[in-house]
């Protein structure tokens, strides 16, 4: 211990110094310090300076007592003194005066010493008390968090070795606290990635900073058959001067938060999936693109393959008992996604039909309506013709399948088979209850498809059915018209129909009825069959509309349809005309001049309001009469005297064929998909 000593009564150094003394004196400093028989201080170490702030040239020779000693512990310390001359040993906690005049608490040793004059004096051993308790607290903690903490630490010296670990950290690496003593993490547990974990324990050696979680996973023999995840932490050790000597590892097992975070992130992407479903899938009433969609949704995010089939008697109009026998188990492919490479996509493209093994999987998910997986032994009873051997081949490799029947207001429309390859996790129980979620929910936009489709086929046929594809010739007149549905998935209630009538007369009729679809289609029907039956008998035109209102009205209140009712005299020259409240024909004179009629444009049929009048309209040969509904001149960008002017521009090149000033008429109003049905009647008067 270094000390400075009076000049005059120095004692002789040791002989020599053997090993390093230098840990107690780093953790504890002890102050040392000796008097003589009288007293007077004669040796002052350096840590009594540090301690307690006198400078040995201040303090060698004078009395301890005076210096050190505060005035009410004076009597006390001349009893300690007394007791040590009479050669005692005292041990106790005194307060010792500071250069600075603060009192230090200390805990001392005072040991009888012979002085330099062979008297006896005493030796003072002291240490700082607060430095004590903290010392003692701080081995009372690190024992503590050693034994008792759930988080595994282990120390490590420089040449990471394990110094001490504790048994949680034992427990971890399923290796004993003892066995990991002076050996390398490579050494106790290599299969956790041990050498990159030893480079960065180097690294926070060498930088002197800590690293702070940082996550390992691998496996320890503590649990050989699945992988762990850790939290690994690491600081270096440092002594009272910062030398670094070593540093201190502690891991907290994470697995299982691991796990429920990635199961909250599988469970937050399955309601996202879902909710992205529901507006990617029934974008429209087309059946086939909604299965695409169905498949679109499906593949990547939840399986490596979709197939969207629907049995063949549920896309047919049903035609009796020997159309229902025929397409028995029957299966017709919509859509499907099979992005794999070394699938035989030749086999499996849409538009396809098969048949459904019997007694096979396939015939009892149909049959039972409820999902079921499917096994590579399952494959040969599936896949029975001898020319589908690849398309076995491939299949029977598949990591997962499973089958799904599309189910919508109790009945099995067809079913979705999704597939997983061998690389990727098989389906959980999670999965197949998104998948069959996302297929209950796809069945009825598949069913509103399948139904619409059906109902707009039904309303098709039903138009067709009650519209005239080919004009009769009549006398007097040159005819061409034309419909044009809104869009190619819908129908309305727009027509045109010209009658022959008694006296070599004609009918022109043309009318709109309110909605669309096949009930729409449906009441243009009846009226039509009313027009011609009324104009059979010859009624006139205002007692025609006056009677197709008690058609309309006798359909329901809500129905509504307007009209215009004319009829073509030769023999005159002239047209009589009557309105429902239908959009004004427009007469093209022979030299160009465009008009449209300003008569009486009476109420729509089926609102009651039997306000209908005729008007007379002169028409010279080579006159150009035309009849249309509001869809030709009202579009959204539009108004009704801007289509109207259009109209009049249109009708400039009257002169033309009539066919083809029919298609001029059409392109120059409609440049695009028209928003609303529209039906033209073009009517040329002929020389008689």
């Amino acid at each position: 211990m270094d000390t400075y000593q009076s000049t005059s009564e120095v004692p002789d150094p040791p002989v020599a110094a053997v090993g390093y003394a230098g840990v107690l004196r780093e953790l504890l400093p002890i102050a040392l310090w000796r008097e003589d028989a009288d007293g007077r201080v004669v040796e002052w170490s350096l840590a009594a300076q540090d301690l307690l702030g006198h400078r040995p040239e201040d303090i060698l020779g004078r009395p301890g007592t005076a210096v050190l000693v505060p005035e009410a512990n004076r009597e006390l310390a001349d009893q300690l003194t007394r007791r040590v001359q009479a050669g005692e040993t005292v041990v106790g906690t005194l307060p010792v005066r500071h250069r600075d005049g603060h009192r230090v608490a200390m805990e001392m040793w005072i040991v009888p010493a012979a002085d330099p004059q062979g008297r006896r004096g005493a030796m003072l051993i002291a240490v700082e008390t607060s430095e004590v308790l903290h010392m003692r607290d701080s081995l009372a903690a690190l024992q503590s968090l050693f034994t008792q903490s759930p988080i595994g630490l282990g120390t490590l010296g420089p040449d990471l070795r394990f110094l001490r670990v504790n048994d949680a950290l034992a427990h971890m690496n399923g290796v004993s606290a003892a066995e990991h003593l002076g050996r390398r993490l490579t050494e106790v547990v290599p299969g956790v990635n041990a050498t990159a974990l030893e480079a960065m324990m180097q690294q926070v050696l060498d930088r002197g900073t800590a690293v702070v979680d940082v996550r390992r996973t691998g496996r320890t023999p503590a649990d050989p058959e699945h992988d762990r995840t850790w939290s690994c932490s690491y600081a270096p050790l440092l002594d009272g001067s910062g030398r670094r000597l070593g540093l201190i590892a502690s891991l907290i097992d994470i697995t299982e938060g691991q796990r429920a975070q990635a199961d909250a992130e599988r469970a937050r992407h399955r309601f996202a999936l879902l909710a992205e479903a529901g507006t990617r899938i029934g974008t429209t009433l087309d059946l086939r693109q909604t299965a695409q969609e169905i498949v679109d949704v499906l593949v990547p995010q939840l399986a490596d393959s979709a197939d969207v089939q629907l049995l063949e008697a549920v896309l047919g109009p049903d035609e009796g008992a020997v159309a229902a026998a025929s397409t028995r188990g029957l299966m017709r492919r919509l859509a499907a996604a099979f992005p794999d490479p070394g699938a035989p996509t030749a086999k499996l493209v849409a538009g396809q039909t098969f048949r459904i093994p019997a007694d096979s999987v396939y015939e009892q998910v149909i049959a039972e309506g409820r999902p079921m997986n499917l096994y590579a032994s399952d494959v040969p009873a599936l896949i029975t013709d001898p020319r589908a051997g690849p398309l076995r081949g491939y299949l029977a490799t598949l990591g997962s399948a499973r089958l799904v029947p599309l189910v919508a207001r109790g009945t099995v429309l067809g079913a979705v088979a999704v597939t997983r390859v061998r690389d990727r996790e098989p389906f959980d129980e999670e999965d197949r209850v998104l998948i069959d979620e996302l297929v209950a929910r796809a069945a009825l936009n598949i069913d509103n498809a399948r139904m619409y489709t059906r109902q707009r086929q039904a309303a098709l046929t039903l138009q067709r059915s009650l519209t005239n594809s080919a004009l009769p010739e009549v006398t007097g007149l040159e005819l061409t018209g034309r419909y044009l549905p809104a869009s190619d998935h819908d129908v309305g209630g727009d027509w045109f129909d010209v009658i022959q009538l008694p006296g070599g007369r004609t009918g022109l009729v043309i009318g709109d009825v309110m909605g669309h679809g096949v009930h729409a289609a449906a009441v243009m029907g009846q009226l039509r069959t009313a027009v011609r039956t009324l104009a059979r008998l010859d009624v006139p035109p205002e007692r025609m509309l006056r009677s197709l209102d008690a058609v309309v009205a006798d359909l329901g209140e809500d129905e509504m349809a307007t009209c215009v009712y004319a009829v073509h005299d030769p023999a005159t020259g002239g047209c009589v005309i009557a309105r429902a409240g239908h959009p004004p024909p427009a007469v093209a004179a022979a030299d160009g001049t465009i008009t449209f009629l300003d008569g009486p444009p009476g109420t729509p049929l089926g609102t009651g309001g039997q306000d209908f009048r005729t008007e007379e309209v002169p028409l010279p040969p080579g006159s150009l009469l035309v009849l249309y509904t509001d869809g030709l001149i009202e579009a959204r960008d539009r108004d009704l005297d801007e289509g109207m002017d259009r109209l009049a521009q249109a009708l400039r090149g009257v002169r033309q064929p009539l066919e083809e000033l029919c298609d001029g008429i059409l392109e120059s109003l409609l440049p695009r998909a028209p928003q609303d049905d529209v039906a033209v009647l073009l009517a040329r008067t002929l020389p008689v």
